[in-house]
């Protein structure tokens, strides 16, 4: 029998904390091991359990979230996931709390449409059990039945590569990651020169947190990194990240690339998907393209970067040891849709040679 996750679940509203335990209560291989409304009483029950995941609300009383979390991260590193509303300034506290070593960010579930909970239901489940399998870092000083898991088709219909459009030597990169992507993909895009080709990225994140993510990197990257909006070029020394809960595609027009932002179902269980971005990598770019997948659980990504592979893209997947999860790469690896795997640190490197070639 597999080990369950236990979780414990901080925040100060029992109405938030119902709900969440709602969402839990989906899936049989999660047990909520507590519920408390503020990080003290979380103390009071951490003493007789230890979770292997603490679901962490940013505004409660007594203590605030960040404050807790760096304690928490200082003393006893547990697995942790925010969770917040969707305003500007908790975005702002969402990338602080990436700063302190959180794992991942959920919304604050809230009533909704049938469909909502359902797919309120499998991120925040997927996201808790991902957290599980991290290693976090010490800071110095049932599975879900009621949607079908869906593939690329849902988006994107599967085409072979143009051959009869304009020609093109203008290369593009598409990158995927999901848990543990925040910092792989700083890091990635810190190295970057200025100079580098295009780079079109889907990080499994919710709505409005990637345009504090993109803000962000932008602040600390040689490169121009933004969330992108529906008909964006994609433009050399420029890196678009896909906005949270909308699919991205890249497409093509004579010579220039530039990507499409669009609704529909939730694909290999996320919205954006990687398979979407791959996907449409393969029908695009084909060997114009470079295509990288990072740290993360599960599998998306990986028949679209299989896709990719057989288009002539060149593929590189991130080695299990710099990973937080190796999930996607191992998956994408296992369908022979891959042409080097190697460390984090090495990626940014073989990406430009590759393109300079």
């Amino acid at each position: 029998m597999n080990k369950k996750t236990k979780v414990l679940i901080v925040d100060d509203s029992a109405l938030v904390r119902q709900a969440l335990q709602q969402l839990f209560a989906t899936d049989s291989s999660i047990e909520i091991v507590g519920s408390a409304g503020d990080p003290f009483a979380a103390a009071e029950i951490m003493k007789r359990i230890v979770p292997d995941v603490i679901t962490l609300d940013i505004e409660m009383p007594k203590m605030d979230g960040l404050t807790f979390l760096r304690k928490l991260m200082t003393q006893h590193p547990i697995p942790v996931v925010i969770c917040s509303t969707l305003t500007e300034q908790g975005s702002d506290a969402y990338m602080k709390a990436l700063e302190y070593g959180a794992v991942d960010v959920i919304t604050k579930p809230k009533i909704g449409t049938k469909q909502f909970f359902e797919e309120s239901s499998i991120r925040v489940c997927d996201v808790v059990k991902a957290a599980a399998m991290t290693r976090p870092r010490k800071l110095s000083a049932r599975p879900m039945t009621v949607q079908p898991k869906l593939s690329a088709d849902a988006v994107l219909p599967k085409s072979r590569p143009r051959t009869t459009t304009l020609q093109t030597t203008e290369k593009v990169i598409l990158v995927g990651a999901s848990t543990g992507g925040t910092e792989a993909i700083q890091s990635f895009l810190q190295s970057m020169p200025l100079d580098s080709p295009g780079i079109a990225i889907v990080q499994h994140m919710p709505e409005k947190f990637t345009a504090a993510f993109a803000s962000r990197l932008d602040t600390i990257c040689r490169i121009t990194v933004k969330e992108a909006r529906d008909g964006d070029s994609i433009l050399r020394g420029q890196a678009l990240i896909a906005p949270g809960n909308k699919h991205m595609l890249i497409k093509r027009s004579g010579a220039r690339y530039y990507v499409e932002i669009k609704d529909g179902p939730l694909v290999s269980r996320h919205r954006p998907s990687v398979d979407v971005l791959f996907r449409s990598g393969a029908s695009s770019a084909g060997k114009n393209a470079v295509g990288v997948i990072m740290t993360g659980m599960g599998d998306d990504g990986a028949k679209g970067m299989k896709e990719m592979h057989d288009a002539g893209t060149y593929c590189i997947a991130q080695d299990e040891a710099s990973c937080v999860v190796f999930g996607m790469p191992q998956e994408a690896i296992k369908l022979g849709g891959v042409d080097k795997i190697m460390p984090l640190r090495n990626i940014p490197g073989a990406v430009v040679n590759y393109c300079n070639r």
